[in-house]
């Protein structure tokens, strides 16, 4: 199994960056939760999850991160997600994420999109 990290890389204010590297399980999905709270906490209105490293999701981390997402709209927030993988990205589909997250190809396109609308 692929080792989980989560790493903050860029925030300024209102927008910030996570990078996801590995499986997100339970675990993985309850450590981008406490990060994404922390920084809408703090203010943070459009945040991005890069999951460049991660090839793998179960149905325990989707529901984890519906909850992020949830929490980002009840805020007035964006959540946005790039970098999927094509079975990540299906998943996202098909458990409605895409829906209302959302989802990028790259970073840069990302950030601009997210800077332009903040």
């Amino acid at each position: 199994m692929e080792t989980f990290e989560l790493r903050p890389v860029e925030s300024d204010g209102s927008l910030a960056i996570l990078e996801v590297t590995g499986y997100i399980n339970n675990e993985g999905g309850e450590a981008i939760s406490r990060e994404a709270c922390r920084l809408l906490d703090q203010g943070v209105r459009s945040l991005l999850i890069d999951l460049q490293a991660t090839r793998i999701i179960n149905s325990i981390g989707i529901s984890l991160l519906l909850e992020v997402l949830e929490r980002t709209l009840d805020l007035g927030g964006t959540l946005g997600f790039c970098c999927l993988s094509p079975s990540i990205a299906k998943t996202f589909q098909i458990m409605g994420l895409a829906q209302y997250a959302r989802l990028f190809p790259d970073r840069t396109t990302a950030l601009s999109e997210l800077r332009r609308r903040s």
